[in-house]
């Protein structure tokens, strides 16, 4: 065996290394992508079916299929603060007036998660179980506004003065890849129940 034997061995060992690297660097990078688009597809689910839940429920804030049971649309919002509220409305389409509530949890509750900012976002009819479901949710936000356009302080003092709200809502995944989280935020502006507006 040569000495030019001897170079080609090594050349074929670098050759081969870097290969190796390169091999590993891509599947790495596939890891990776995977990941994240996956789990952007997930948050992305994930917060369609929680505004597609609150967009239902806050349309018909006011509405019963029994007019004479909510004769005043204007005080149909009980509470209303930043991340909480509390209104009449005919859940079940049966004619008999519920209190819906929506609020958010604290992080303490969804310590077992990895994400240390996600939380619970309860939905409570009447004075049944809140019901709520870990869909990563960290931002439920709700902006109250007069008839005239004009934000109203929270807590709300007067909720009859509601006319609009603009709700933000941001969801992340609940697991992290690299110690990033996928994240998608959502905002309605001026949402506006038919119901709030029969002054």
């Amino acid at each position: 065996m040569g000495f030019s034997s001897l170079i080609d061995i090594l050349g074929a060992m670098v050759i081969g290394g870097i290969m190796l690297l390169t091999l590993y660097r891509v599947n790495e990078t596939a890891v990776a992508n995977n990941y994240y688009y996956t789990n952007d597809m997930l948050v992305q689910l994930n917060l369609v079916e929680v505004v597609r839940l609150i967009e239902h429920d806050f349309k018909k804030i006011g509405y019963c299929r029994d007019f004479t049971q909510i004769p005043i649309p204007s005080r149909a919002i009980l509470r209303a603060d930043t991340s909480s509220i509390s209104f009449l409305t005919d859940v079940d389409n049966n004619g008999i007036v519920d209190t819906l509530n929506y609020y958010l949890g604290t992080t303490v509750e969804l310590n077992m998660t990895a994400n240390p900012r996600d939380r619970l976002l309860y939905r409570r009819v009447n004075s049944e179980i809140p019901r709520s479901a870990n869909l990563g949710v960290i931002q439920f936000n709700i902006v109250y506004f007069n008839p005239l356009y004009d934000q109203l302080s929270t807590p709300v003092s007067e909720p009859g003065e509601i006319a609009y709200m603009q709700i933000n809502v941001r969801v992340e995944n609940i697991n992290a890849y690299d110690e990033n989280y996928a994240g998608a935020f959502w905002r309605q502006i001026r949402l506006a129940a038919r119901n709030l507006q029969n002054r």
